[in-house]
């Protein structure tokens, strides 16, 4: 299980052994079952998790009552509330396992501290998350340019895998439109 995390940081960054073996000591394996929840509205987020087998969402629900998805995380990627996090503050969103999951959390004050201890994690997490504010600038600018049916060929060609194991409904709500729609866009014969 720690492998799988070891060989993603070694794609950015090396670590000696004895620096591997020090931030696998701090790691906490957690298991959840569909469609538990991994975080709620007012708790306090832990922590950043890596996925190591599974599926899960991260979620708000707006004024309307509905469940709005601004991320989904997969195998060999990492999720938090980051601002629950940064600013010590309960989170407004739930994460929730969509499949069976495994992650491994690295809890924030470990993580700050082994920033000082081992300088190439901070590197690490930096390049982590310079990579997910890309990915989400790149999202709100689908959104804003592309229209929904752009939006679901853009991302089923750059996830066709992730398409088929998320519910229709909730890929829908992350892309920014109705079931509905994506239903009637889903039975289009050039799909």
């Amino acid at each position: 299980m720690y492998q799988e995390v070891l060989d993603h940081i070694e794609k950015y960054v090396q670590l000696d052994p004895r620096q591997q073996q020090q931030f696998c000591e701090k790691l906490e394996c957690i298991k959840l079952k569909k469609k538990e929840f991994l975080l709620e509205p007012g708790k306090l987020c832990k922590g950043n998790y890596f996925i190591v087998k599974g599926c899960v969402r991260q979620f708000l629900i707006n004024q309307k009552l509905n469940e709005q998805i601004i991320h989904f995380g997969i195998e060999h990627w990492w999720i938090a509330d980051q601002d629950s996090l940064l600013n010590n503050q309960p989170s407004a969103c739930y994460i929730q396992a969509i499949e069976e999951t495994e992650l491994l959390l690295i809890r924030e004050k470990e993580r700050i501290s082994l920033f000082k201890e081992i300088p190439p994690l901070e590197t690490y997490f930096r390049i982590m998350m310079q990579k997910s504010f890309v990915a989400s600038q790149r999202r709100i600018g689908f959104i804003f340019n592309l229209t929904e049916e752009e939006r679901y060929r853009h991302f089923s060609k750059l996830y066709p895998g992730f398409v088929q194991r998320v519910p229709q409904y909730m890929l829908a709500s992350y892309l920014g439109f109705t079931p509905q729609f994506l239903s009637r866009l889903r039975a289009k014969k050039d799909l």
